[in-house]
């Protein structure tokens, strides 16, 4: 491995324990064990290597915004196919990208109507199912996807007609906080939906206030930054 290599993994292996360090204090916090607890490495517009790094100590759930990103990251990695790595599609999914995500994705985050759950599930392999969380709008965004509490019982049972789909469980993106604190009010929230409608899995905080999702029962973190640095600048064209 090249200095510079060496350098790489070195600075994201120092991220992701620093990232687990803070789940794992955040955890005994709320009484809660670690091992519950699964980080996603959100690995959007990360180089390569970075990404290579954080599989290689450990991190082996990785997140894509774009299903094209991620059907051409899951590409370029084709020769850690068997090491138990397993992709997550985070952000929305437009209809005529549902062959991507059906193809390579183990977790979709961001199931936001029937006829969604419908696409996904008629291309799916029964044999291999898709896990699916619910998106839900807890703070009634405008601009933000996701259905209301109210709406999540129809997309649940949506998502019971196929047996090529699997509960996960629920998402949300709050409104980008100015401190961790800000985030609580709406994490606390999703959890209330999914204990009255007995749903647990709960897929919530970024970089930003992770350590407050887990305190709130988060059984996902969608981490980027903190594993793997600043993205790079993108160019244009």
């Amino acid at each position: 491995m090249s200095a510079s290599g060496t350098d790489v993994h070195e600075e994201v292996r120092r991220g992701v324990a620093r990232v687990r360090e803070r789940i794992e204090a955040a955890c005994a916090r709320a009484d809660r064990n670690p091992a519950d607890v699964t980080l996603v490495g959100v690995s959007k517009f990360q180089p390569e290597d970075r990404v290579r790094a954080a599989i290689e100590v450990g991190v082996l759930d990785l997140g894509e915004n774009y299903a094209q990103a991620m059907r051409d990251r899951v590409e370029s990695l084709s020769d850690l196919a068997g090491t138990g790595v397993r992709w997550h599609q985070i952000g929305p999914l437009q209809r005529n990208k549902v062959n991507m995500v059906v193809r390579v994705a183990s977790y979709f985050h961001a199931l936001d109507s029937v006829a969604l759950a419908d696409a996904l599930g008629s291309r799916r392999d029964p044999a291999d199912p898709l896990h699916v969380l619910v998106q839900v709008n807890v703070a009634g965004e405008e601009t933000k996807s996701g259905v209301g509490p109210a709406e999540v019982p129809d997309l649940l049972s949506a998502v019971a007609k196929h047996p090529s789909l699997r509960v996960a469980g629920l998402m949300a993106m709050p409104p980008a906080p100015e401190c961790p604190e800000d985030s609580r009010e709406h994490f606390a929230a999703l959890r209330e939906v999914g204990e009255r409608l007995g749903v647990p899995g709960l897929s919530i905080g970024t970089t930003d206030d992770f350590e407050v999702a887990v305190e709130e029962g988060a059984t996902m973190v969608r981490v980027g930054r903190s594993l793997f640095g600043e993205r790079p600048a993108r160019t244009a064209g």
